[in-house]
């Protein structure tokens, strides 16, 4: 008879998010994630499999949870360029925030400890800014279409231009201790809009 799971799998993954998040990849052993998820070894290989398998789970959850907001903000009716700048600026503002700039985002996190030398991280982060990068692209042909946006610029090189904001705001704010040089980025970045 096979035995039943004694714990929560989701709830065991949401722990290993936020601990690969806080911590990263490399510098998160399995013997740290029995201990901070609190289930045993043979358990956790049955559930995820291994630590790499696991931290893709994970990485996934983190895409499940943090891009449908942005995605359903971009995407109402009505002017679209309040909601662009609203959402860079949330950026801006998470990115220099004391209790959430240190983790970082884990998408721009797993870029620059995994994505050089770990194809499937890279897949999924490049998943991850093709979505942002779509989602913005629409929001300004949208804003364009709406006379929100003068006619010769060009959408698709704006979204490319702030999705990389996005994530340099992200490094520059976990790294930084000076807020002025996020939000100066964001808002010089938001005035190439008008």
């Amino acid at each position: 008879m096979a035995r039943t799971k004694e714990f929560d799998p989701e709830a065991a993954l949401q722990a290993a998010l936020e601990l690969f998040w806080r911590r990263g990849y490399e510098a998160t052993s399995m013997s740290d994630l029995v201990e901070h998820l609190g289930i045993g070894r043979a358990s956790l290989y049955a559930t995820f499999g291994n630590k790499h398998e696991l931290y893709l789970k994970a990485l996934e959850r983190y895409d499940r949870t943090g891009l449908p907001p942005i995605v359903r903000e971009l995407s109402q009716p009505g002017p679209a360029l309040p909601a662009v700048r609203s959402v860079v600026r949330r950026y801006a503002a998470e990115a220099t925030d004391a209790r959430l700039r240190l983790n970082g985002c884990m998408i721009t996190n797993t870029a620059a400890e995994l994505g050089p030398h770990d194809p499937a991280a890279a897949r999924h982060v490049e998943r991850n800014w093709d979505q942002l990068e779509t989602v913005l692209h629409s929001a300004l042909v949208r804003a364009q279409a709406q006379g929100e946006l003068p006619a010769g610029r060009d959408p698709l090189t704006l979204a490319r231009m702030l999705l990389v904001l996005l994530q340099g705001l992200r490094v520059v704010g976990k790294a930084s201790a000076d807020p002025a040089r996020v939000r100066d980025a964001a808002e010089q970045a938001l005035a190439l809009l008008d």
